[in-house]
């Protein structure tokens, strides 16, 4: 017992078995928690930006593509009429003037079409009713009506009109 005071006289105290060992287990844990936090911190920023990367490229490419079909919609519609087919290119066409009415009246969430070229697909929508009704009647001049409103949304969407190559 004489040893016990003497290392308590000079400052040394009396260690209990298992009374030190527990704040430095509590350390060593925390700096392991702390290392796997950093390492899955390095691991998860990275795949985070990289989605958002891969995300921005997928809206972009689904507006690409949505603009696309309609003027395939709108092609189609102008091929069927020249070629005497009115009720497919009724039908096509107003698909595709369905498609434009819901691109255009979205200004939202989805922002498929800029400003210069929702003001340039308006007009497109004016004419509407006169080709369906000349479709639906079986007149030929709705397939060179289509054929200027297909050239008026290429205009609209590539914001000038397409080149004309030179005859050779």
């Amino acid at each position: 017992m004489s040893e016990v005071r003497n290392m308590t006289a000079e400052g040394g105290g009396v260690v209990r078995a298992g009374e030190g060992a527990l704040p430095h287990a509590v350390r060593r844990f925390g700096i392991y928690a702390a290392v796997a936090l950093v390492i899955f911190l390095a691991g998860l920023v990275p795949m985070w930006l990289r989605a958002n990367t891969v995300a921005s490229q997928r809206d972009a490419a689904r507006r690409e593509l949505q603009l696309s079909r309609m003027q395939n919609m709108l092609a189609s519609a102008a091929v069927d009429a020249e070629r005497g087919e009115y009720e497919p290119a009724r039908q096509e066409a107003s698909d595709f003037f369905t498609a434009l009415r819901e691109r255009l009246d979205d200004g939202g969430a989805e922002e498929t079409l800029s400003a210069a070229q929702r003001e340039g697909l308006k007009p497109l929508l004016i004419g509407r009713d006169d080709v369906i009704t000349l479709l639906a009647r079986n007149d030929p001049a709705a397939g060179p009506r289509l054929l200027e409103m297909y050239a008026a949304f290429r205009r609209a969407i590539n914001g000038a009109p397409p080149e004309t190559k030179a005859a050779w």
